[in-house]
């Protein structure tokens, strides 16, 4: 299988082509996968104490553990989520990046990075929420902002 990608600034959302030579089982099942993924994380259910919410993933600032509860943040609210964090890592769209052993952020919503000897600490748009992350996964949270920055 060849993987090619393709960065076009001219598109407003990715989009996926397949080629196959025929359509086979293999291709159907990476349809069905792509189709999956995509649509998996449009919304995502949230709660604050006995109400549901359903909202769209891309409002979600970041995700932290308090303990063994889950909280996703949005500008002016917590709402806990069911999810563990490493389901949510796996599952999320790519905007989604893991900064520490207890946090993901959304690299859309980020507005300031702010270095220090132990960690870095993420300010995000329009919001005070901030959260910090650690050393070990600020390479990967520095290439993926420059990758969305490129994108956008």
């Amino acid at each position: 299988m060849k993987i090619t990608l393709e960065i076009d600034p001219n598109l407003t959302a990715p989009e996926v082509i397949i080629r196959a030579p025929a359509d086979s089982p293999a291709v159907d099942d990476i349809k069905q996968k792509l189709t999956s993924t995509s649509s998996e994380f449009e919304q995502i259910t949230l709660y604050q104490q006995q109400t549901k919410f359903e909202m769209p993933v891309d409002q979600i600032l970041f995700f932290e553990t308090d303990g063994r509860q889950v909280w996703a943040h949005t500008t002016k609210q917590s709402f806990a989520t069911r999810q563990r964090l490493y389901n949510l890592e796996e599952t999320l769209p790519p905007q989604f990046i893991r900064i520490s052993k207890a946090g993901i952020v959304n690299v859309t919503k980020i507005q300031a990075l702010t270095k220090s000897i132990s960690n870095t600490l993420i300010q995000f748009q329009n919001s005070h929420k901030q959260i910090y992350a650690s050393r070990r996964y600020h390479k990967a949270l520095e290439a993926r902002l420059i990758d969305w920055r490129k994108l956008s």
